[in-house]
């Protein structure tokens, strides 16, 4: 029951406190400790959902328009590109992503979206295109080690493989060949 002690431990000696006695038993102890952890532990276990990239309104991009609209006019209604295509200045793309992960886990991909601009030579919209994850390339590295194109030779084969091979002609790539030749 609550009380009031003049001057117990803890308390100013020149004000009253009010110190509440709950006794507390050992199976309330452990039950108190086991709900607050799985509370805890049922949180950790909480998907957490991540968009990246461009947020897709359907309706702006219905609205996009192949003949009418130019580079100008779909930067003001869909924004800027995530990004645009390295070899045709002509396309422009738009990406999103959600994805979703739990606790200790990579995350895994829900849906993604591409939409790309492709434009004709004047400026003008050549088509609109949208595509989800199926031709999204997975890439997953192996290792210490990328795989590479070309020849499978070690480390000393090429450090030590053109010794002998300079000059000589016939040698392939780095040797002989366009030396003086005159008389």
């Amino acid at each position: 029951m609550p009380h009031i002690e003049a001057f117990g431990p803890g308390c100013n000696p020149r004000a009253a406190c009010v110190c509440l006695e709950i006794p507390m038993s050992l199976p309330v102890r452990t039950l108190g400790t086991a709900a607050l952890l799985v509370v805890l532990g049922t949180t950790a276990c909480t998907p957490v959902r991540t968009h990246q990239g461009y947020v897709v309104d359907h309706d702006l991009v219905a609205s996009v328009q192949p003949g009418i609209d130019t580079r100008e006019s779909v930067a003001q209604m869909l924004g800027q590109p995530s990004f645009t295509s390295q070899f045709n200045e002509g396309e422009w793309f738009y990406v999103s992503r959600d994805s979703s992960n739990f606790a200790f886990r990579n995350p895994r991909v829900k849906t993604q979206t591409t939409l790309r601009v492709r434009f004709d030579a004047s400026g003008n919209v050549a088509a609109v295109d949208q595509t989800g994850a199926e031709l999204a390339a997975l890439i997953s590295p192996y290792g210490k080690t990328t795989p590479t194109l070309g020849r499978g030779r070690s480390f000393f084969q090429d450090l030590f493989g053109n010794i002998g091979t300079v000059g000589a002609p016939g040698a392939g790539a780095g040797g002989g060949g366009g030396g003086n030749t005159g008389p």
